[in-house]
């Protein structure tokens, strides 16, 4: 047990310094696969979430795969294939309308969305996600609905940006 004011132990230090320097954040680089894998994996952590009746914990990560999933479409749209970007500190948002803009994706997803009423539904309940909600309680209904917008096979928002990830 570390008490206030105590140095660590040397090994604990050496851990530390190794997590740090391979994950800073600023500086930490992940390419569009990685994005794209991370997305898919959330999806399934939120599906094991809703089953396990584990409904905030579904509604938090659905929108976490989302992010992943715009992170993607921006490594894409750089052509570096790496996320950040140079001006990486705006990139680092949990907003996700600001990301799907960020991609350069809003006028083509608005067209589309314009066309597809099911589609504009669905980024309806995706887009008001926010790295929040882990704070706030959600219900069973919000986790299936955010999982199901994200997931619909014909006009689901994963589906729409697989489109340029």
């Amino acid at each position: 047990m570390l008490v206030y004011g105590m140095k660590r132990p040397q090994s604990f230090i050496g851990i530390t310094a190794l997590i740090k320097e391979r994950h800073d954040i600023l500086g930490m680089r992940m390419n569009r696969g990685e994005f794209q894998s991370l997305a898919t994996e959330r999806l399934e952590d939120a599906a094991a979430l809703l089953k396990a009746g584990r409904y905030a914990g579904a509604y938090y990560v659905s929108g976490y795969a989302i992010e992943c999933a715009l992170k993607a479409c921006i490594a894409a749209k750089t052509k570096q294939d790496e996320f950040p970007p140079k001006e990486a500190a705006k990139y680092y948002v949990h907003d996700l309308p600001k990301l799907l803009d960020f991609a350069g994706l809003a006028p083509a997803f608005e067209l589309d969305a314009g066309r597809d009423p099911a589609l504009g539904a669905n980024w309806a309940i995706v887009k008001d996600w926010t790295e929040e909600a882990r704070y706030a309680g959600r219900g069973e209904q919000q986790a299936r609905e955010i999982l199901g917008a994200i997931n619909d096979v014909r006009h689901g928002v994963l589906q729409w940006l697989k489109r340029s990830w």
